[in-house]
């Protein structure tokens, strides 16, 4: 991926970040921008969006997202200067629901019992 498109794809997510956070507030669910993928000739854009919600709350959010895409793209044009607008996909990202699982193993595991060789040999401990 060029410098180019890997600094348009952070430009872009910032920015309809923004965008979505003023302008297009959901009922009863928080949207996120998870991650933006550009197409080599930035023709395309595909936007993957968490949605913090029930899961019918999830596909509605992206219903919206999607039928408000011709806004959403005119005020991206207006942020970011680019030769053409790249013309919006919205995909649904559940990779943080999926991260939750395995975070909560994690914080559940017990803590890592002490080494008996760093203990004998006296290395670790300052006596005064």
């Amino acid at each position: 991926m060029s410098l180019r498109t890997q600094k348009a794809r952070e430009l872009i997510r910032r920015e309809l970040s923004m965008i979505l956070e003023k302008d297009y507030r959901l009922e009863n669910c928080l949207v996120t921008i998870h991650d933006v993928d550009l197409t080599p000739d930035l023709k395309q854009c595909f936007v993957f969006v968490g949605v913090i919600g029930r899961p019918h709350q999830q596909d509605g959010a992206i219903e919206k997202l999607t039928k408000a895409r011709g806004a959403i793209q005119r005020d991206l044009y207006k942020r970011v200067k680019l030769r053409s607008s790249p013309h919006l996909h919205f995909r649904l990202d559940k990779s943080v629901e999926r991260g939750v699982p395995l975070l909560n193993i994690i914080d559940n595991l017990p803590p890592p019992a002490p080494d008996p060789a760093s203990e004998s040999s006296g290395i670790f401990h300052h006596e005064p």
